[in-house]
């Protein structure tokens, strides 16, 4: 039976209070188990979807851009109210007789359904999917994309548990390997579970303002050069080609003299424009003498479609890597429970698994048990869900606490986790923020001052290294007599050869 306008009107503001009053209800009401919790966010989310449709519908009747509503009001205002009146009674009448069978259920139905499940939660219930292995979402499910990691070209053949604590380390990967369309595809993979995930353990999360966020830092690290793995060396451009010394050189006439072939040679060199005659090259080239890359006028550089599209597709791929860092930080729980999880099962015996597998058939559910085990020394808990032995406590040192201030003051229990925690993500994303790669000469440093100075050292050593021009360079004079290269500058300065 078709209804009327203000009928309409009234029918979403009653649904629209019905939905309030079920937000607030749910949003006070305590969760008492992991699953119950998950349930609650998506009825929460459920009825803030219906809430969202319900004021959009309520806004376009008032804006009433067809006028239904204003002829409605009129015909029930005007000289015929009495008429109009009846003729409705009339066609709600007509209705019934037409339908006598036909159930009106009224709203509150609904929300008493809804209240019911939320008050006396069935261990059943699924308001989302999850599979087996993920637990109800207490655990990551990443078999797939390790199928695919395991299948790229250039990967490394590790098990699936290695996995779980490098999956993000995309900056150990070779970056001209990163632009194949195989490994493009596992990024996409890998993000959209991560995503999705993320979307069905937290639906009420800001997703846009997250989107937002990882975009904003990821173009402010991709302009300055500085993201994992894609990291712009400023004299990279240097050492390709045939580049040329301007220091011996005091005006654009002196470099003409080398003539066109050798100045475009130098100009290429540098990617900058080599077109010209010879003057104006040797000009373009001059001005650059004394300047870092980043500091030649932008308007000199060659335009290379062929490398502004390499660019493109490498900004691409880096896009979907910081999403996959973000992502992962913030499921660093549930990876870390995962790790945990794959650890506790790869220790059990056939026998255990079988039991387990009893266990799960005859409750039905993997509901976390509400009795709490006696464990006044507060150890750690087994894969049984019991406090494991004292001496066995000992024998692995858990009762030291190892502290790491690059990892932000996170204190890790017992000496094999300290040394685990130096391959896994805090330690490199504590690395990464200070600008130090996390490579083996940085093993047992915890101290932001130790890995600072030991990183300056590494870049001395480095840098004392290289090539120096000045005083590695060797020149031979017209006796045949062996000079440094500032030697026989110097020399030639003052007419001596």
């Amino acid at each position: 039976m078709a209804t009327s306008i203000i009928e309409e009107q009234r029918n979403y503001h009653e649904e629209y209070e019905r939905l309030v009053d079920a937000m607030v209800a749910e949003k006070l009401h305590k969760t008492t188990s992991h699953r119950e919790n998950i349930n609650s966010q998506h009825r929460a989310y459920y009825l803030y979807e219906r809430l969202q449709h319900c004021t959009s519908e309520l806004l376009r009747n008032y804006t009433d851009k067809d006028g239904v509503r204003k002829r409605e009001i009129d015909q029930l205002g005007g000289p015929n109210e009495f008429q109009e009146f009846y003729n409705r009674l009339r066609k709600i009448k007509d209705h019934h007789k037409k339908y006598p069978d036909e159930i009106a259920a009224p709203m509150i139905v609904e929300f008493m359904d809804l209240k019911n499940q939320r008050e006396e939660p069935d261990e059943h219930e699924e308001w989302v999917e999850f599979t087996d292995e993920e637990g109800y979402g207490k655990y990551l499910d990443l078999h797939e994309c390790y199928e695919q990691f395991i299948n790229l070209k250039h990967s490394s053949k590790i098990n699936y548990l290695t996995y779980l604590t490098s999956f993000d380390r995309f900056f150990e990967f070779p970056k001209d390997k990163k632009l194949n369309a195989d490994y493009k595809k596992y990024l996409r993979s890998l993000q959209d579970y991560l995503v999705g995930f993320m979307k069905r353990i937290n639906p009420l999360m800001n997703f846009k303002k997250e989107t937002d966020r990882i975009l904003e830092e990821f173009e402010d690290q991709w302009s300055s050069g500085n993201f994992p793995g894609w990291s712009r060396d400023p004299t990279s451009a240097m050492k390709t080609g045939n580049t040329l010394d301007l220091t011996p050189f005091d005006s654009p006439e002196e470099l003409a003299s080398l003539g066109l072939d050798r100045l475009k040679t130098a100009l290429q060199a540098l990617n900058l424009k080599c077109g010209g005659t010879l003057l104006e090259r040797a000009q373009r080239l001059y001005s650059t003498k004394g300047k870092a890359l980043n500091k030649i006028d932008p308007n000199m550089f060659a335009r290379n479609k062929k490398n502004k599209d390499e660019t493109e597709k490498q900004r691409e791929v880096a896009m979907i890597e910081a999403y996959v860092y973000h992502y992962t930080e913030l499921l660093s729980e549930q990876r870390q429970a995962t790790r945990e999880n794959v650890e506790r099962k790869q220790a059990r015996t056939a026998d255990e698994v079988d039991e387990e597998s009893d266990d799960d058939l005859e409750d039905g559910s993997d509901e976390e048990e509400d009795v709490v085990p006696y464990n006044p020394k507060n150890l750690p808990l087994g894969w049984d869900g019991k406090p494991i032995p004292y001496w066995l406590y000992k024998l692995h040192g858990l009762n030291l606490y190892f502290n790491c201030e690059i990892c932000g003051n996170f204190k890790y229990r017992g000496p094999k986790a300290f040394q685990r925690h130096f391959a896994e993500w805090r330690h490199a994303h504590g690395m990464r923020c200070l600008g130090i790669p996390n490579t083996a000469h940085f093993a047992n440093v915890t101290l932001i001052e130790d890995a600072r100075s030991l990183w300056n050292k590494i870049r001395e050593e480095k840098n004392r290294e290289k090539f120096q021009k000045e005083t590695e360079e060797e020149f031979e004079d017209s006796h045949g007599n062996v000079v440094s290269r500032k030697v026989y500058h110097d020399l030639k300065r003052q007419g001596l050869l």
